[in-house]
């Protein structure tokens, strides 16, 4: 489960118009949430809250082993005015979803589309539009409202007395820049520090890093070519007939991706390098979206291969193969991800959803004596609703079940979901190899947001 300030930050990403995915260091982010997705350890309770449109708070306590937690603050200048930061309304794969599909390149310079079945219609989803679903075309932030916009994080770790702190400044529409720094007495110097220079062009993504800890100084790019890089390229329509022309192009419809990176720490004299490459579906793609990614370390030796895909709308399907050239090793590892309209009882027992309850009259109804259902005096209820507030919708699913198995027949198992108000997680950590003591972690995480 995401936490409340990553949820806040891509808000302000989605507000701001920057895609937080055309980076090298996001080639394999997909297969890594469905695969390596974090297990909860003891009992953790957050509230947050998005005070203003442009203050956000969090506290956070937890019991592992001692009674630790956290005061996190975030301040943005761009106002968050039109997403949902109550946890009874923010959208489930917003917080839990792992698959997430590529951004149109051309998203900065058209509308953007965002599904129309979501609990807030205006809400920027941290994941496009699922096939066939309908959408609504908003418009997004100017060039001119983009540069300029900041946001200011800090987070204070109790009892260990541990800051860390994020600072993201938009210097021009494709250049960004952020600073983080953690302080900490068992770090050396006390502290450390990360600066990173980003420049998107949509094409391509330049990164520019340096660090204190061991004076690391690196660059990252990637490349995209093929699929809406072209300004040429027509995309497939969203719905509706084709010809058989474009049959094959429509079944293949996507995008590669090639990069890599290069750093070298000046004290400690050592430097590495990395090479990968990633094709993934587009959203205007009409079969069933995917992406594959290939990775390659040379003075290590490793070779990673990830496959990721969205079976159904309910249902995606991740592995990952390793191997290194010099040692023989490998590792391999699959995980998968559930969706559920059910409870956790009725999922693992197999019943059937319950059906939906039918609405109940609102307060301006019983008021106006206009039963369920509407009658022609449905306008003096109308009179009453307050312009421009969509409706909220009942959520499509009520809980998502995460799993994952590698070659050590260690199982991981998760189920995310929302009980009334409260956003939780529920995990364990299974080791085939000790049936004696199999259940290696448990742990549950509940958060709370208003």
């Amino acid at each position: 489960m995401r936490e409340f300030m990553h949820y806040i930050t891509n808000a302000f990403y989605g507000a701001t118009g920057w895609n937080d995915d055309n980076t090298y260091k996001e080639l394999n982010t997909t297969a890594r949430e469905l695969i390596d997705f974090p297990l909860p350890r003891g009992l953790r309770l957050t509230l947050s809250s998005l005070a203003t449109p442009h203050f956000a708070t969090s506290y956070q306590l937890g019991s592992v082993d001692i009674v630790d937690g956290s005061i996190s603050y975030l301040y943005t200048s761009v106002p968050l005015k039109n997403i949902a930061a109550k946890s009874e309304t923010i959208p489930l794969p917003a917080l839990l979803q792992s698959f997430r599909r590529l951004h149109d390149l051309g998203s900065r310079a058209q509308p953007c589309r965002l599904p129309t079945d979501t609990v807030h219609a205006s809400v920027i989803p941290l994941t496009p539009t699922t096939p066939g679903s309908q959408t609504a075309v908003l418009p997004i932030p100017t060039e001119t409202s983009k540069v300029g916009s900041s946001l200011l994080y800090g987070r204070l770790y109790l009892p260990q007395s541990l800051l860390e702190g994020l600072i993201i400044k938009r210097v021009s529409p494709a250049l960004q820049v952020q600073l983080s720094a953690v302080s900490d007495q068992s770090l050396r110097n006390g502290g450390t520090m990360l600066g990173l220079v980003q420049y998107d062009k949509g094409k391509y993504g330049i990164e520019g890093l340096a660090s204190t800890d061991g004076g690391l100084l690196g660059i990252r790019g990637l490349y995209n070519f093929g699929g809406d890089t072209s300004s040429s390229a027509i995309a497939p329509p969203l719905g509706g007939a084709t010809s058989d022309t474009n049959g094959e192009r429509e079944r293949i419809y996507g995008r590669f991706s090639a990069g890599g990176e290069l750093y070298y720490g000046t004290l400690n004299k050592s430097g590495g390098v990395s090479l990968g490459g990633r094709f993934s579906t587009l959203p205007a793609h009409k079969g069933s979206p995917l992406t594959a990614a290939l990775t390659i370390n040379p003075l290590m030796g490793n070779i990673s291969a990830t496959y990721a895909v969205l079976a159904k709308d309910y249902c995606s399907l991740a592995t990952r193969m390793e191997f290194n050239v010099y040692s023989y090793e490998s590792e391999w590892s699959v995980g998968m991800e559930l969706w559920s309209n059910r409870r956790p009882a009725g999922f693992l027992l197999g019943a059937a959803p319950p059906p939906p309850r039918p609405r109940e009259r609102s307060f301006e109804e019983k008021l106006a004596w206009i039963p369920v259902g509407g009658s022609d005096t449905d306008k003096v209820t109308r009179d009453f609703a307050q312009p421009g507030l969509p409706e909220a919708k009942e959520d499509k699913y009520l809980g998502v079940l995460k799993a994952r198995l590698d070659q050590r027949l260690r199982i991981g198992l998760l189920w995310e979901g929302r009980a009334k108000s409260l956003i939780f997680t529920l995990g364990t950590g299974i080791d085939l190899h000790k049936l004696g003591e199999p259940f290696r972690s448990l742990g549950l995480e509940v958060q709370y947001s208003s």
